[in-house]
């Protein structure tokens, strides 16, 4: 079989992250246990002195859950992962890793509203200062930038205004600076993005969404780039012991397999669901990647190989108007959460970003009609009928 950094992501998908076993089984056991055993004294007392490879307790290492993160570092393109407990699992562990007290992180406004909160009410606790600024805006990041800034944070796209930063540009100003990016991949996924290959030192995943698919597992993931990263990062997460069990790693390692398969029918359909959206009476605005009215087109075609199948959108009418399409939808989900197989609609103004208050998100651009629709793997016929319909109540 071919090395993973020769293969494609369609095989990458299928292939990565899956060894010879015991019993040669095709898909790889699912290790169920919390301690493994030891052959002697001798043999226990090498594996905690690093001096043989072995498995110890599930919190510090088991064997599906190793699958499932060489799986996620082979798509990256980077040495390791380390899977997470859910996607802020994965991000406290890796801001925990590059921050301490005094340290200062600059970090994207449009964020996924718990990441706003965790920066702005937690870390600050410890000591560690922030600026939230528009990270696509690359002249805001250097006049952010401090003597201690340590991180950038960056989601791109941003969550839920679907704003992108040039990953090349930015990496250049905070390196120059002697600080870290961080880029929360979940909205792209790696088929469509690969930070690494642009400068980023870390990525961050919530597997719940995209990677693991279907809607029934809450996962993280961290990915680091170089080998000497990753000796800090295992100790943190094993002393944080925000780590995934074995089953949902063997479901979302599953799920993976057909990852650029979806994300394939994701593009496909949200780009003819945007081009819908664009024309309608009851729609003010559309920010999607595919769109060439996209303020970052031009950077989305360097950067990604596909636009997602998230969308957002302003409604006419604001807060009511937001509300009440929330109230019609029949095919497409009400829920928060995105990546699953279905079509999924939520109104981030008073569910996802409502914890980030007025102030923090009229500055991130999260108006009152703003609505966030990930687009399932459904006949697209049938999701832009239920939108059409929901709308025109």
């Amino acid at each position: 079989m071919k090395e993973c950094n020769e293969m494609s992501p369609e095989s990458l998908v299928v292939h990565a992250g899956v060894e010879k076993n015991e019993h040669l089984a095709v898909v790889p056991p699912i290790y169920q246990t919390s301690t493994f055993s030891f052959d002697s004294a001798e043999h226990g007392a090498s594996l905690f002195a690093g001096e043989d490879k072995g498995f110890i307790y599930s919190r510090m290492g088991n064997p599906t859950v190793r699958g499932l993160e060489k799986c996620v570092a082979a798509l990256e393109g980077g040495y390791d992962g380390l899977a997470c407990g859910s996607g802020m699992a994965a991000i406290h562990t890796a801001l925990s890793v590059l921050l301490k007290a005094g340290d200062h992180l600059v970090c994207s406004d449009a964020v996924y509203g718990p990441t706003c909160t965790l920066v702005e009410t937690i870390l600050s606790r410890f000591g560690i200062e922030y600026t939230m600024v528009d990270t696509s805006n690359t002249t805001a990041i250097e006049e952010a930038m401090r003597p201690n800034t340590k991180a950038v944070y960056i989601e791109t796209p941003g969550n839920p205004t679907l704003v992108i930063c040039d990953l090349k540009t930015v990496c250049r100003l905070a390196h120059d600076r002697g600080a870290q990016v961080i880029v929360d991949n979940t909205f792209m996924t790696p088929v469509l993005q690969q930070p690494f290959r642009w400068g980023v030192d870390v990525i961050v995943h919530s597997l719940t969404k995209f990677l693991n698919g279907h809607a029934d597992v809450v996962g993280g993931m961290i990915v680091v780039k170089k080998e000497e990263q990753y000796p800090a990062f295992r100790k943190t997460l094993n002393q944080l012991g925000g780590v995934l069990p074995p089953f949902e790693s063997f479901l979302v390692h599953r799920g993976i397999k057909t990852l650029a398969l979806r994300m394939q029918r994701h593009c496909e359909s949200a780009q003819k669901v945007a081009e819908f959206l664009e024309k309608h009476s009851a729609v003010e605005w559309v920010r999607y990647p595919g769109l060439k009215s996209h303020p970052q087109y031009e950077i989305a075609g360097r950067q990604m190989t596909g636009p997602g199948g998230m969308i957002s959108f302003g409604l006419r009418g604001g807060l009511d108007a937001g509300r009440k399409m929330m109230n019609s939808v029949e095919l497409c989900c009400l829920a928060v959460s995105l990546g699953g197989v279905e079509t999924l609609i939520q109104h981030p103004p008073s569910m996802t970003h409502a914890t980030m208050g007025a102030e923090a998100r009229q500055r991130a651009n999260i108006t009152d009609g703003l609505v966030r629709l990930s687009v399932g793997i459904e006949n697209v016929r049938d999701v832009i009928a239920d939108l059409d319909q929901a709308m025109s109540h």
